[in-house]
């Protein structure tokens, strides 16, 4: 099988879901690609067919491909392992699983588990992902294998290597270098399909001295952060025992904070916090279904977004299906807030308008909004809406009838990965034969 690569494709026949500022929907429309990039829309029938490729999008909808903005890809090798002891808070949830599973992670591992992710990123219409990535005892090399696994997907990936002292300044050492070599590699890429952030863990298992090297290190390649804030309240309890201050101003005080910065979860911040986290124009992505799963809290992300923050919606590996995160992150602000209409237009937006504002700093180009001049990531989906849909209601729409229908073709940087439910250019089988092999040897590992 091969990947349909052509310089130009014809999108013809759909319902078009624009996003962006004064998203519309246009009815019966094509959009031209050329060179990955969006180039013309127009309605059906208007563009020139010559020497383009032809998709019939069958009346299907259009959007932009979804963007992950917090992902873990090496979870992937934890579905189904029953070997961790019973958790009681977060802390154990650590010990007992993914830091005994990272430690045993080898670079094949790595690669597989990332190629596998991605498959399923491809199905449900998701075509740019930023990892955060951790193998202690594999780090040289781990994020090589991370971006060889982008490269024969055919998705976006931004990734990071999480810095940690918890096994040593050896290990904490390789980790600063491991995001050295990303950062100065995906510079040299013209491609636009890869980045790469400065990967910290958390504030709590990271010391004075290696902030201060990683600050050093960042600064010196003019990188942002990616750094896990306050998930779980351990964070905060051993910030203000051992440091005196609250995990956000901790970091701030090492250079962590920033626009180019990404803040996972900030489930524990308080109002002061996150007045640091608005002026230094920090990023934070919000990951419902983990912590949910991991009993840790609710990220109050109203007060966020009223504040201005720039809040985006990751997954945390809990799924690579960002309309079913969408989902879970409306329920669960309805019933923390105990308020039947919180939470839905807030979390719409994280979706489908942050997490392009996200990408854009990252990447430092257009995505997640069809319009000419941006990159063409796009999806169709089998949706005939049997009300009428309009830019007015179509929040409801993505939320309770588009999250319930299936992607038929994923396309990214103007290349078709999946066409009518059937991946191209990549052998299922012997990518899960070979993630069920080594997974295997990794549980006996555990």
């Amino acid at each position: 099988m091969s990947t349909i690569l052509m310089n130009t494709l014809l999108i013809e026949n759909v319902t078009i879901i624009t996003l962006g500022g004064g998203s519309k929907i246009l009815k019966d429309y094509s959009v031209l690609i050329r060179g990955g990039l969006i180039d013309t829309i127009a309605p059906s029938g208007e563009l020139d067919r010559t020497d383009a490729q032809v998709l019939d999008g069958r009346g299907r909808v259009l959007l932009p491909g979804f963007i992950n903005t917090h992902m873990h890809f090496y979870s992937s090798f934890a579905r189904g392992l029953v070997k961790a002891k019973p958790a009681s808070n977060f802390s154990e949830i650590l010990e007992n699983l993914w830091w005994r599973l990272d430690k045993r992670l080898e670079l094949e591992d790595v690669y597989f588990s990332a190629r596998v992710a991605m498959l399923e990123a491809i199905r449900h219409g998701t075509t740019t992902l930023v990892d955060h990535h951790a193998s202690p005892y594999s780090i040289r090399g781990s994020l090589e294998q991370i971006l060889k696994a982008a490269g024969d997907s055919g998705l976006r990936t931004a990734v990071c290597y999480e810095v940690s002292d918890r096994d040593g300044p050896d290990i904490a050492r390789q980790g600063i270098e491991e995001n050295e070599w990303a950062i100065k590699t995906v510079r040299e890429d013209s491609s636009g399909m890869f980045q790469a952030l400065f990967g910290l863990h958390a504030a709590f298992t990271l010391s004075d001295e290696t902030l201060r090297e990683c600050q050093k290190s960042a600064s010196s390649l003019g990188a942002g952060f990616h750094v896990h804030v306050a998930e779980g309240p351990e964070d905060q309890a051993l910030s203000l025992k051992e440091h005196q201050k609250r995990v956000v101003s901790r970091l701030h005080d090492f250079g962590i904070t920033g626009p180019g910065s990404i803040f996972a979860h900030c489930v524990h911040v308080d109002k002061d916090e996150l007045e640091l986290i608005q002026k230094t124009d920090t990023m934070v992505v919000h990951n419902p279904q983990s912590n949910m799963n991991n009993a840790v809290g609710v990220a109050d992300i109203n007060a966020m977004l009223e504040k201005g923050v720039l809040v985006g919606l990751g997954t945390d590996a809990m799924t690579t299906n960002m309309l079913e995160e969408l989902r879970s992150g409306i329920w669960i602000q309805k019933l923390q807030t105990n308020d039947p209409g919180a939470g839905f237009a807030q979390c719409v937006q994280l979706l489908t308008e942050n997490n392009a504002k996200i990408y854009q700093r990252l990447f430092g180009h257009q995505c997640g909004l069809i319009q000419p001049g941006a990159r063409a990531d796009l999806i169709l989906i089998d949706y005939d809406p049997f009300t009428q849909m309009t830019a007015e209601n179509f929040a409801g729409h993505l939320v309770f009838g588009l999250s319930q229908s299936s992607v038929s073709t994923t396309i990214c940087d103007g290349k078709i990965l999946m066409d009518e439910g059937r991946i191209l250019n990549q052998d299922q089988e012997e990518i899960y034969g070979a993630a069920r092999n080594l997974s295997q040897k990794l549980w006996e590992r555990f």
